[in-house]
């Protein structure tokens, strides 16, 4: 039950940082949804960093590993809202941006995932 409880307290820090964010103007002619990606750009990157810190230092408390991967990162990316919102695209016949938006999101997700363990392997 503790688990669950460290894991919500994570989730909702994540969320309202996705939510203030996202309170940020920013918004381009092309419909590209700039703060989204860099949410889960940046989500990605952190994910892979705490997975590898975790994987590096087997000391490190597992609450604290749950809190900051299922909790912190789970509530702050937004693949959800990613899927909504490349569908749109495509409905409304942006395919060609929603075909950038969803390539770009994967590849430097991944990478960032990767960049995210490179920098935990140097501490």
């Amino acid at each position: 039950m503790l688990d669950c409880i460290v894991v919500g307290i994570g989730g909702f820090a994540g969320s309202v940082c996705r939510y203030l964010i996202g309170l940020i103007p920013v918004t381009g002619k092309s419909g590209f949804p700039v703060k989204t990606f860099l949410i889960n750009i940046i989500g990605s990157f952190l994910i892979g960093l705490i997975a590898a810190a975790a994987a590096k230092n087997g000391s490190l408390n597992p609450r604290i590993i749950l809190f900051l991967k299922v909790g912190i990162c789970g509530g702050f990316t937004t693949f959800s809202s990613f899927a909504l919102e490349t569908g749109d695209l495509v409905k409304n016949g942006n395919v060609g941006i929603a075909v950038l938006y969803a390539v770009l999101s994967m590849v430097l997700g991944v990478a960032a995932v990767f960049g995210g363990e490179a920098v935990a392997g140097g501490m």
